[in-house]
């Protein structure tokens, strides 16, 4: 199998720690045999513990948590239609 093949998502990778955690491996085994199969694309020793950790406390959603801060912003039609209305004309535009 090639490297780029074997290459998976974080979701992809949480999901076989999971796998492995309902199996009842612990993270030290999942770490080693995901090492095995993805070699240089396998989360960090680190993340499966903590992936593990999770799963094994009842998380059952591979995907991030929603993060605080600014929401990402759309541009839509709609959105552009009000910043164009909403604006006033540029007073040195106007005079010339």
């Amino acid at each position: 199998m090639s490297a780029e093949s074997s290459s998976l998502s974080n979701i992809e990778h949480r999901a076989v720690i999971k796998y492995f955690v309902k199996k009842g491996k612990t993270p030290k085994k999942i770490f080693e045999d995901m090492v095995s199969v993805h070699q240089e694309s396998t989360p960090s020793y680190t993340m499966v513990k903590k992936w593990a950790r999770l799963f094994q406390q009842g998380r059952e959603s591979c995907e991030d948590d929603p993060r605080p801060g600014r929401p990402v912003t759309v541009v839509t039609e709609e959105n552009v239609r009000k910043i164009s209305t909403g604006r006033p004309k540029n007073k040195i535009m106007a005079d010339s």
